[in-house]
Order: structure tokens, then sequence, then C-alpha cells
């Protein structure tokens, strides 16, 4: 499953593509904002639809909810959103003026609940599919952080062994002039480079580490590859790969059952992915799409999403049904991210462990071979 997305290999557009029109589109420009956590929305948005969906007006529940967040940025944004609610701009816009706060996918989807009068609705809809979002993003990070995390604490002791440790072990291997196994003189040569050049051994990792995050938020060709290399990566790309093609079916039928036009909400999922190469794919199809073409062929084009995401898809179309078809297919694929990341783990945790043996292992055996030799040459009479 979800092969084909780890196949896809075509560039990106950058951040800033021509508009339908040919002019470039830009960003609306905002203050700078420190950052409001993704619960604190998702908590904000269960809230506001209980209220709304007990018939209390949107800006009396604005401001009952402004009232009980604690002082910080996003109260000043609630605080912002009754100002301008209460002076008779729609919620939608209001919200629009804080993209940092409420995306396009958000804003997009409370101006489709306020077009048909169904508002309570919408954001007891956006506050399950920001719910769900959130819970699968949390376990996929989770099981991109956890090996990340076993990994670097291995890299630390070994390098304290090596820039510590072994220098002790050279000190007792020269004070004796025995001759030295070539795994131990490979060892402590290493030592002597990692002692003496330092500044290299550390500074080049951080160095790269910089530039990878510049390069990463630049964006264009060498994030796009960077994606499409981690959707290659073994266990760890296909539940990439299946998360985003979640995501995708999740939040474009999340936008079609709230009213958003098919252009739109697909323009709203390019924009929102977190793949460039998923966006990319999205792209191609809205591009299609816009010549009067249906969905599921131009899916099938981008080579992104696997044969039973279009074969649903297009039994959605034909049913009338492709809202509700494209949820039931986030549900399917989330399900199996979730088997997937508890049999990676458990696959994992072992392989892990037993790596971190073999290579602890190599330097035990390769100090206390001279060891044994001087301790043999100590007892001969």
């Amino acid at each position: 499953m979800a092969k084909k997305l780890q196949r896809s290999v075509r560039p990106k557009r950058s951040a800033a593509a021509p508009s339908e029109g040919g002019a470039p589109r830009r960003a609306p420009k905002q203050r700078r904002l420190r950052s409001v956590s993704e619960q604190a929305v998702n908590d904000f948005t269960v809230q506001l639809a209980t209220l709304s969906s007990a018939g209390i007006p949107i800006v009396r529940a604005l401001t009952i909810l402004e009232r009980q967040i604690r002082p910080g940025p996003f109260k000043n944004v609630v605080g912002e959103l009754v100002e301008d609610v209460s002076a008779g701009t729609p919620l939608s816009e209001a919200m629009a003026k804080h993209p940092r706060v409420f995306d396009d996918l958000y804003s997009s989807m409370v101006r489709a609940g306020e077009a048909g009068g169904l508002l309570d609705s919408i954001l007891q809809r956006l506050a399950k599919y920001r719910e769900r979002a959130s819970e699968i993003r949390g376990k996929v990070v989770g099981a991109i952080i956890y090996p990340a995390v076993i990994v670097c604490v291995a890299i630390a002791v070994v390098t304290a062994v090596i820039v510590f440790v072994i220098p002790k072990f050279r000190q007792i291997f020269d004070s004796f002039d025995v001759p030295l196994p070539a795994v131990t003189q490979l060892l402590l040569n290493l030592s002597d480079f990692a002692v003496a050049y330092w500044y290299i051994v550390f500074g080049v990792p951080v160095l790269l580490f910089f530039l990878h995050g510049f390069l990463m938020r630049r964006g264009g060709a060498y994030r796009f590859r960077m994606h499409g290399l981690m959707l290659k990566l073994p266990l760890l790309g296909n539940i990439l790969s299946q998360s985003l093609i979640a995501s995708f079916s999740r939040t474009f039928g999340t936008l079609l059952e709230a009213g958003v036009p098919h252009l739109d909400a697909l323009e709203i999922v390019r924009d929102t992915s977190s793949n460039d190469v998923l966006a990319d794919g999205v792209e191609s199809i809205r591009r299609t799409v816009r010549e009067g073409e249906g969905i599921s062929h131009p899916m099938e084009e981008t080579g992104v999403f696997d044969d039973l995401v279009c074969n649903m898809v297009d039994v959605g179309e034909q049913t009338g049904e492709l809202d509700q078809m494209l949820i039931r297919v986030a549900d399917a694929y989330e399900a199996q991210v979730d088997r997937r990341i508890d049999a990676m783990f458990k696959v994992l945790e072992p392989l892990l462990l037993i790596l971190i043996a073999i290579f602890v292992g190599f330097i035990v055996i390769a100090l206390f071979m001279p060891l044994m030799k001087i301790m043999s040459t100590l007892n001969q009479p």
C-alpha cells in the first residue's frame, strides 16, 4: 500500500507559485506572533462548537472563551476576534486575519458554515477533524522521534567513550609497549582523531544540521527530494505514505462535506500539506479538474495514490458521495497507520538494542584483548 506515493519524484512548484491570473500568490502580511499550540486551538474549536450548538450567539461565545483563556498570544487573538465580529465582520474573515492560528482550511470551513447557515454543525465537524488529525500526527511524530532519540543517545555515549575513556587505555597500552590487535589500533586511531580534531567531529554535524534546517525552510528542490527520501525509508516510509494519504482524504472529504467547492478544497489541501511530494500531486489533480475532468482519473496519473484510493474515489464520484467515501478512505488508512506503528515498535526496539549491544561489544573486546595480553605477560615468571 502507498508505494506509488513513495515513487513520486516530480518537482513541486515553489511556495510563491503563480495564481490562475498569472501574478504570484503571496501570503498576507501579519505581525510576528509567538507560537500558539495546536492543542489550544483544538480546545477552542471544541468549546466554540459546544457553545454554538447550544444556541449561544457567536459574539457571546467568543467573549466567554476569551475570558477563560490564560493571558498570552492566543488570548489576544480571540480578543481581536471578539472586536471584529462585534463590529460586523464575519467570523471567517476575522479568523483569516490570523493565518498562523487559523489556517486556510479552518477559515474556509467556517465561511462555508456561515454561507449555509450551518455554522454550529461545521464547527463540530471541524473540531472532530482537528482532534483526529492531531491524534494521527502525534503517533507518526512519535514513530519518528523514538528511534531518533535512541540513536542520538547511543551516539552520545559512544562519543563520550571514544573521547574520554579510550585515551586512558592508550596510556596503559603505551606504558607496557605491547603489540596491539588491528581492531584495537583502529579504535585508538579513531579516538586520537576525535580528540585532535574535535572541532571537525562536533562542528561538521552541527553545521550540516543547521544547513539542512535552512534548506528545508527555504523549500524548493532540496526539500522536495528530502520529502521523497523520507517516504522511501525502511519501515517508516510506508507509515508516512499512508498517513499522508489519510490526511489528504480526511481534509478533502471534510471540506467537501462542509460545502467547499472542489477546486477551492484542493487548493487548501495543497497549501496545508506537510509533504511537497503530496502537494505536487494535489496541484496536478487541481489543474486537471479545473479543465473539467473528474478527480479519480487525474489521481491515477499523478502516481501518488494507491489503486484502492483511486477506485474508491471513482465510486464516490459516481454515487455522488465523494465526501463520505473520502472519509472512509481516511478511516481505513488511519487504522493501517496505527497497526503499522505498533508493528514497527515491536521490531525496532529489539533491533536497536541488538545493534547497540554489538557496537558496545566491539569496543569492549577491542580494549580488553590487549589487557589480557598484559596480564599474561605480568604473570610470567
